[in-house]
């Protein structure tokens, strides 16, 4: 099928031109029309999506299925995927039918709430696709806006607050990236991202404003890109706007910033970071390492202390996103693989928590830890899901959440064994307030008054987490269907990375390694 990727990147968006378009008004039957041409829209954007698994060639490291024409300005339009960007794709395309559907009582705005889902994963699709900086950089800002509207129009009470710290945060670090995108530009004459990829920029070391800049250029334009991926992420110390936009975005918003926005940031680290900027990726490792495992460590101390449920789970996020960035900057086989089948896994199971915050949230209109407990005598149901993706969450052997953990820390100890050593402990600190969360709203006696005509599941919303339940017990149990795709592109990756190393051995050396 030609056009393949074009034709997955932009039904999500006709779709919102069909609704924006031809459905009027606001009564029940329009917002029913706009809830299933959304549903619709994104069930064939995922199984059209599955047509690009099924071609992909995992041995081939190059990227396939390039599409190429001239855009505006002298611009060029190019996408393509590889083993490592192909089920970032997949991962975007599984997740947002499930979003709409977890979306089925909203009753404000029905139309506008399904155009910006729609556009947001048209936005989303692009940037894992984009093989022109440009275009890369239009897909990665422009989805800022539809998750601005999504959390300042349908979020709690503190939404307005929210939105603007979320923007605020994630647009002036992609400032920095835009002025780096320019002196590439300038210096490489080309804005084509595999011919950047081989490029090799400057790594002589300079002096600028008395300081030595170990890696050169290299360093400068790593930390330009690192301030941009590293708020997308979110890294320590820069992660405080996640947990407010998590707690004031609707359900759908939550799973959509936890399963797939975040995964820009190491999805950037691996097409940017790492091939264009060797010398300077190697130069900064120790320090990303060390923010990292400062991150693991102190996101799920404060996760312990939480009340309000969404709180903790995304300080439970930046955590786990903290094996990722460690993962990826270990730069060993066994790291970047970890990172990504992390970062799979994180979005199947920290979209399913928020689900099962939403679930009962829709009931009982409060996300406080204290307003529940005893939850497994009205909703065994929902007891026995809430705890496969607890348990996930922790890393238990058996779910996806164990691989990525493992591997990601096997890849981290050979890179640096103390930093190994201080993310471990996140292993246990996360059982701690997983589980702790976990017997406070679930086991217990049935004691409140308000949960005494709570009801379980319906049919739907077990519908909606039966695909990420299997997912997530079919990778723990088989995780090659993972590695097995993004194995060679990985190994090609840490080969060019080494090569590039060896090449511009002296300024690594200087950097101390």
């Amino acid at each position: 099928m030609d056009n393949l990727l074009s034709i997955v990147t932009f039904i999500p968006a006709l779709g919102a031109l069909i609704l924006g378009v031809f459905l009027r008004g606001e009564d029940e039957a329009a917002n029913r029309n706009a809830k299933w041409l959304a549903l619709i829209a994104t069930g064939a954007t995922f199984l059209i999506s599955l047509f690009i698994l099924a071609q992909f060639d995992p041995n081939d490291t190059g990227f396939q299925f390039v599409e190429e024409a001239d855009w505006l300005l002298g611009l060029k339009y190019k996408m393509g995927v590889d083993g490592i960007s192909v089920l970032f794709v997949l991962l975007t395309t599984f997740i947002m039918p499930l979003c709409i559907a977890a979306s089925w009582d909203i009753k404000v705005r029905v139309k506008e709430y399904m155009i910006a889902f729609l556009v947001l994963e048209t936005l989303m699709l692009g940037v894992f696709m984009a093989l022109d900086i440009v275009l890369f950089y239009l897909f990665f800002e422009a989805g800022l806006i539809p998750m601005f509207l999504i959390i300042g129009i349908w979020g709690g009470k503190n939404r307005i607050y929210a939105s603007f710290k979320f923007f605020l945060y994630t647009f002036i670090g992609s400032v920095l990236m835009l002025v780096a995108l320019v002196v590439m530009y300038t210096q490489a004459g080309t804005t084509d991202i595999p011919t950047l990829m081989n490029h090799e920029f400057g790594s002589e070391s300079f002096s600028l404003l008395g300081v030595q800049i170990v890696g050169g250029a290299q360093t400068l334009m790593f930390l330009a890109f690192f301030a941009s991926f590293a708020v997308k992420m979110p890294m320590w110390p820069v992660h405080t706007w996640l947990p407010d936009a998590h707690v004031q975005a609707p359900t759908a918003g939550s799973v959509v910033l936890a399963a797939i926005l975040l995964k820009m940031g190491g999805y950037g680290f691996l097409r940017f970071s790492l091939p264009m900027f060797p010398v300077g990726s190697e130069v900064m490792a120790p320090l990303v390492l060390w923010l990292s495992a400062i991150a693991i460590v102190y996101t799920s101390l404060v996760a312990l202390v939480q009340e309000d449920m969404k709180k903790l789970i995304a300080y439970s996020s930046v955590a786990h996103m903290g094996y990722v960035t460690a993962g990826i900057f270990a730069a060993n086989q066994q790291g970047i693989d970890g990172a990504i089948f992390q970062m799979i896994s994180h979005g199947f199971i920290s979209g399913a928590l928020f689900l099962c915050v939403g679930v009962i949230y829709d009931r009982m209109h409060t996300r406080e830890i204290d307003a529940y407990g005893g939850l497994v005598n009205r909703m065994p149901a929902y007891a026995l899901i809430f705890m496969l993706f607890t348990m996930a969450n922790v890393g238990l052997p058996g779910t996806s959440g164990f691989v990525g953990e493992f591997l990601t820390l096997v890849g981290i100890f050979q890179a640096n064994t103390w930093v190994a050593a201080v993310a471990t402990s996140g292993v246990i600190l996360s059982a701690g307030y997983a589980l702790w969360l976990y017997r406070r709203v679930v086991f217990g006696d049935l004691i409140k008054e308000s949960l005494r005509t709570i009801t379980d599941m319906t049919r739907r919303e077990r519908a909606i987490f039966a695909p990420l339940v299997v997912m997530t017990i079919l990778l723990g149990v088989y995780p090659a269907l993972v590695t097995d795709i993004i194995g060679p592109s990985v190994e090609a990756l840490v080969s060019n990375y080494q090569t590039a190393l060896a090449a511009s051995g002296d300024a690594v050396q200087v950097a101390g390694h």
